[in-house]
């Protein structure tokens, strides 16, 4: 179905790309590519789908085969039709601003038929359950959601094979579990899937091979079952993340009331026009602690950050910081808020200007900077423009940047999002040492593996 043979690509102006590359994939085969972040998986998905060097500019060598059609001979929309893409950013696929239109627009780009289009509409969006949410603007769904309508769009057009870049990256547990159903349907329908994926739990029953890659070569290949019996140091050491599914039940609930309690909330409400995002939630977050805020995809986790943060108005109930009530201007004195969307935070023109922005210029301050900056293995990138990062690189600056600020309390939209188990590893190292030093951090994350790894408190709605 597949087959590269000899592949190596170069990105214009730069020395990334994947190098010598031979993999052959056959029909109905599930495929799993695995490794940290810039290894190579999303350039191999990429070269698949004809969006390199078509639109991503490059030098190619070697041959690269789709149903034994050369790739370089067809067109992109027959390369489309025969492979469809889910990408890592599910915002950066969207053609339309409503989400039926959102699933039908392929259907419709190829011509068929207003009732198959109105057919695969309506079981695409059942069978990723987004029928409670047909009829809202794309911009107003969560990130999971999104995500999910992305993959349903390249559902209902029908491609022989579905090449996956993250898809997981946004999803909670019960969309993973959907997704996973869902790609079951498809490999049993003889569907070829191709997933890049860090969250690598959910797909050892799914998976016919792993392929593990480093610095744009292919460096190993394994069964789910070698994968899973790999020693747990081996897999840190290659940084991944593991195979077993993370236990969460130990971490404690979080109080309603504490002596030490940095922020609390009490009977928190929220309404967006007609829509009650959330109603009278109440706790106390613990100073010197780390919370993980969970729930599924829509219940209002962000929204949640946002209030608590001075960003957004409550509809009833208080806030209290440090013993007070404030107002939302003052409590963002107080309060670091840290969005799930790091491409529209960040102002200045390189990683080190970033880090100092609006902070005293010190020598300490600067030391500090270095090395956290070293802490996050950024500072190799310190002179280069944050827009020229990648997502993962991007995440870990805009953590720097918080764990930088002089602020008590740090306030992390998801924070470990589409992140390789290195990098995990590294931002959970980070926060327990803000942490330790007296700072209160509270996550919104979907991530079992990191709330195992750092967190203490739970508070899930």
């Amino acid at each position: 179905m597949i087959e590269l043979k000899n592949v190596s690509f170069q990105y214009e102006g730069s020395e990334e790309g994947v190098w010598d590359v031979n993999l052959s994939i056959e029909q109905g085969e599930c495929v799993v590519l695995t490794g940290v972040s810039g290894c190579g998986k999303t350039t191999l998905t990429r070269l698949m789908n004809g969006l390199a060097p078509s639109y991503f500019a490059g030098s190619l060598s070697g041959s690269i085969c789709i149903d034994d059609r050369a790739i370089t001979g067809m067109a992109a929309w027959e390369i489309g039709k025969t492979v469809g893409s889910v990408f890592q950013n599910p915002k950066s696929q969207f053609f339309s601003s409503e989400l039926a239109g959102e699933v039908a627009f392929g259907c419709e780009n190829y011509g068929l038929p207003r009732e198959e289009i109105q057919k695969r509409t309506d079981e695409s969006i059942e069978t990723f359950s987004l029928s409670s949410v047909r009829k809202r603007p794309l911009d107003v769904l969560s990130s999971g959601e999104k995500q999910r309508v992305a993959i349903a769009s390249v559902y209902a057009a029908r491609p022989k094979v579905f090449v996956c870049d993250e898809p997981t990256a946004n999803l909670d547990l019960e969309g993973i579990e959907q997704l996973l159903e869902t790609l079951f349907k498809l490999k049993k329908e003889g569907y070829t899937l191709v997933i890049a994926e860090h969250r690598l739990s959910w797909l050892s029953e799914l998976a016919d091979r792993m392929i593990h890659m480093e610095k744009g070569r292919i460096v190993g290949e394994y069964t789910p079952k070698e994968f899973t019996d790999m020693p747990e140091m081996e897999r840190r050491n290659k940084g991944l993340r593991t195979m077993h599914r993370a236990q969460t039940h130990e971490l404690l609930p979080l109080p309603n009331v504490s002596e030490r309690a940095a922020l609390i909330m009490h009977d928190l409400c929220k309404r967006c026009g007609e829509i009650e995002v959330f109603t009278n939630l109440s706790g106390a977050f613990p100073q010197g602690s780390i919370t993980a805020i969970t729930g599924r995809n829509g219940a209002g986790k962000s929204t949640l950050a946002l209030v608590l943060a001075g960003l957004s108005k409550k509809s009833g109930g208080d806030i209290i910081v440090y013993g007070s009530k404030h107002h939302p201007s003052s409590r963002r004195k107080k309060v670091y808020y840290c969005g799930n969307d790091t491409t529209t935070q960040f102002f200045t023109a390189s990683v080190s200007e970033e880090m100092l922005l609006n902070q005293p210029l010190t020598e300490e301050r600067m030391e500090r900077a270095r090395q956290l900056l070293k802490n996050m293995d950024l500072y190799e990138y310190r002179d280069v423009h944050p827009a020229a990062l990648s997502g993962g690189q991007k995440q870990r600056l805009a953590v720097a940047c918080a764990l930088f600020s002089e602020r008590e309390i740090l306030l992390l939209d998801e924070p470990t999002s589409g992140l390789d188990g290195a990098n995990m590893r590294r931002i959970s190292d980070a926060l327990k040492d803000a942490a330790s030093s007296g700072k209160t951090v509270v996550v919104i994350t979907h991530d079992p593996e990191f709330m195992e790894e750092c967190c203490q408190y739970c508070f899930s709605f």
